[in-house]
């Protein structure tokens, strides 16, 4: 094969030939096509390895080898973490963000209510309201753990779908104090106000501020501010 130098060593040496010089300027010419063709295939190779199919499987951004086998490693511990250890890998995967979401939508579905609620607060803390589709998208079981189905309605807040609102503001009657709790701070967090509701309160002054919240809520569904389906519910 001729090479570069070569042939620039034989077109400084000779005598000044407009033959030879119209030969190197094509001989140069089909290198710079040759590599140019070359470089292309690299390219539409790196683009088969996410081709159609594999974006149809997972429509998210892949991870990196070395970061896939973190995820794999952070799922297969999550079971087995408690207090301040879950609230950190809770974390963790909300900073990793897309290249996780796959591991985390199939988590959502875990038979395990802990596990299951969260992979939802982590995928709520993402803020990505990409996600609410293909949340909508699981399927669901029918006989949901009660505290699944509260994060869940509060990830759908977290991500930008109202709609499920009322799961919350019904969760102000529950008879758990636990389950009043977390529905009044997830209310609280997503919009600021309280209607002066105490978990601990007596039933009547309880029930009282959660019709505070329910007329708040109607009367906010026609401003855009909250999704136009809630004020039927």
């Amino acid at each position: 094969m001729r090479s570069i130098a070569g042939s620039y060593e034989e077109a400084l040496e000779a005598p000044f030939d407009m033959q030879n010089l119209l030969e190197n300027v094509v001989f140069f010419r089909r290198l710079q096509v040759h590599g140019t063709a070359i470089a292309l295939g690299l390219v539409l190779a790196a683009c088969s390895s996410t081709g159609p199919k594999q974006r149809e499987q997972n429509p998210w951004l892949e991870p990196s080898p070395t970061l896939r086998q973190q995820i794999e490693d952070q799922t297969a511990r999550l079971p087995w973490t408690h207090g301040a250890e879950r609230v950190e890998q809770i974390r963790w995967f909300a900073g990793v963000g897309e290249p996780a979401y796959q591991a985390l939508l199939r988590l959502c579905l875990d038979n395990r209510p802990d596990v299951a609620g969260a992979a939802l607060a982590a995928l709520g803390a993402t803020g990505d309201s990409r996600l609410v589709d293909a949340l909508h998208a699981l399927k669901w079981s029918k006989e949901l753990d009660r505290g699944v189905e509260l994060e869940r309605a509060r990830t759908y807040l977290r991500l930008g779908d109202w709609a499920p609102v009322c799961v919350l503001v019904d969760g102000l009657s529950d008879e758990n104090l636990w389950a009043r709790s977390w529905c009044a701070q997830a209310l609280h967090e997503a919009t600021g106000q309280r209607f002066g509701y105490d978990p601990k309160a007596e039933t009547a002054e309880r029930e009282a501020a959660a019709a505070r919240w329910r007329e708040w809520i109607a009367s906010r569904a026609g401003e855009g501010i909250l999704a136009a389906n809630i004020a039927g519910q």
